[in-house]
């Protein structure tokens, strides 16, 4: 029986509460000064909610940030395509290369997979110029294509599926062989249905990553119509004596934060049984 203390239950939940106000309290802020003029946030930074809530959201959707300019639907829409077709191509790429190794018998499969896992060591930021390269010759710049591609070979995810796979008892596969099941069937009818929570947690990682590029996106991107809305944010603060319209910036942060938190919270329960659950 584990003893109950109040003092060790008061500590505990004062460290949480404070961890808590750390976190939020940067967000709380972002939100007022969403609801407020640009005079009252250039001075000290208003704590409670102004009276321009409406009106600073509805001219950042539909107008932007002003001098040409995309609005900001059309880069959380290209965020949202770029983060979409990252996941999706990383969990589709890493399950069936995964697959291959566990169960196909051919000629250098573990130096195949070695080969994979050591690309962690080569990230886009170490790989760049001559990604770039390949890229701009392919014709794929200002293209989604061009954002997508380069960044959805995965070896993580292709690693975290192998050792799920691994555990699958041999048994089932013997019983699927039996019942005639052939590979493809195999892997569409048993392996995919149980690996659920696993590809779950990782299309949660794998948005939150794809939607939080900056560095790739300012490369392949020079069309203002195919800027994301990470690049959207930085470019909305002016450089030089331009006065910047926080209220307006803050705006636009808030609704940036929306798809990645909507998410998480969605996909909360499976996120959570794919990352601390033995049994699928």
């Amino acid at each position: 029986m584990v003893e109950r203390r109040p003092l060790g239950i008061f500590l505990t939940h004062a460290v949480l509460a404070l961890g808590l106000l750390v976190v939020a309290f940067p967000v709380y802020v972002t939100v007022v000064a969403s609801t407020h003029t640009t005079q009252a946030v250039l001075g000290r930074v208003p704590l409670w909610f102004g009276d321009r809530l409406l009106e600073n959201y509805r001219h950042i959707v539909q107008v932007g940030m002003g001098s040409g300019s995309a609005p900001l639907v059309v880069m959380v829409g290209n965020s949202l395509v770029m983060a979409l077709a990252i996941s999706a191509g990383k969990i589709a790429i890493s399950i069936l290369s995964a697959y291959a190794i566990v169960y196909f018998r051919f000629p250098l499969r573990m130096a195949c997979f070695w080969t994979i896992f050591l690309t962690l060591m080569l990230p886009v930021e170490v790989r760049i110029m001559p990604t770039f390269k390949v890229v701009a010759d392919l014709g794929m710049l200002n293209s989604y294509a061009g954002l997508t591609i380069p960044l959805i070979a995965s070896a993580t995810a292709t690693f975290l599926f192998r050792q799920f796979f691994l555990t699958v008892p041999d048994e089932l596969t013997e019983a699927a062989r039996i019942d005639g099941a052939g590979p493809l069937r195999f892997f569409t009818e048993i392996l995919v249905p149980l690996s659920r929570t696993n590809i779950a947690a990782l299309f949660v990682i794998l948005f939150i990553f794809g939607w939080n590029q900056y560095l790739w996106p300012l490369l392949v991107t020079t069309d203002e119509g195919m800027y994301t809305i990470v690049m959207g944010l930085k470019r909305m603060v002016p450089t030089g004596d331009a006065v910047p319209k926080w209220n307006l910036v803050m705006a636009a942060v808030v609704l940036a934060m929306l798809p990645p938190v909507a998410v998480v919270v969605l996909m909360q329960r499976w996120f959570i049984k794919g990352l601390i659950e033995t049994e699928k």
